[in-house]
């Protein structure tokens, strides 16, 4: 009998010790809910508290927030919607924001973001092994191709993101596995390629426009040279490297583009 009172004794002891723990749990539970207005303020006053950023407006509703207005660059849209993300009770983001950065022809468009990206990671040692091509449609930017690394793709994304009239930005970038194999058939590639007479003119443009790109042993050229003299060369001169398995040559001639 005396050890039944203890046992009653010792769960009534327990309720009472779990009571506050278990009141503490609910109070921090009711603490973390915010309303839709809690929600709207605090996007507005901690998220888009920027100058390049009072163009956004804010909705929330049953907990789901919606981005409206404009900004003039594509990367001010990423941005807006990244710092709403931090914001803590957020079930979900409805992105509607457009970019109003004018009209710009896509050929044209086209043609300066191919010039920017071709240039854009000169002196870094990695621009040779670079083949990220561009096309645009309606101002809606796809970047595809291969970049030797995340930084030079990411690198690639920011500029395109942050040119005027880019509306949108698609990455399709791939990038080469890292392989200290692939490195030196780069090297060796290059110093092949461009150190061949002929195609020594060609290392003279900081843009370097024969770009080589390394998959496991498998080489492909990218870019443009003068003439099919010059892509033939270029093509035999890849395939004397040691330990290439095999060559790709899709290496445009100038001019010829639109036959090809």
């Amino acid at each position: 009998m005396k050890r039944a009172k203890n046992r009653h004794v010792s769960a009534l002891a327990a309720i009472l010790l779990l009571g506050p723990v278990a009141s503490r749990y609910a109070v921090a539970e009711n603490q973390s809910f915010k309303s839709d207005a809690d929600l709207q303020a605090e996007v507005m006053n901690e998220a888009l508290n920027k100058p390049n950023l009072k163009g956004v407006q804010v909705t929330a509703h049953d907990g789901v927030v919606a981005l409206t207005g404009t900004v003039d660059r594509f990367y001010l849209k990423e941005e807006a919607d990244k710092r709403a993300h931090k914001i803590k009770g957020i079930k979900a983001i409805s992105d509607e924001i457009q970019v109003a950065s004018g009209t710009i022809p896509d050929p044209v468009l086209e043609q300066k973001l191919v010039k920017a990206i071709s240039y854009d990671r000169v002196g870094y040692g990695t621009t040779p092994f670079n083949a990220i091509s561009v096309s645009v449609n309606n101002g809606d930017v796809t970047l595809a191709g291969h970049a030797y690394g995340p930084v030079d793709a990411s690198s690639a994304f920011a500029l395109a993101a942050s040119s005027p009239g880019v509306k949108n930005v698609i990455n399709e970038i791939k990038i080469d596995p890292a392989s200290p194999m692939d490195d030196r058939t780069r090297i060796q590639v290059y110093r092949t390629v461009y150190g061949f007479s002929m195609l020594s003119k060609y290392a003279m443009d900081p843009a370097k426009p024969i770009r080589i790109s390394v998959q496991n042993g498998d080489v492909t050229l990218y870019g443009v040279v003068n003439n099919q003299t010059d892509k033939d060369v270029a093509g035999l001169r890849a395939n004397t490297v040691p330990g290439v398995f095999k060559v790709t040559n899709d290496l445009r001639v100038a001019g010829a583009t639109e036959h090809n």
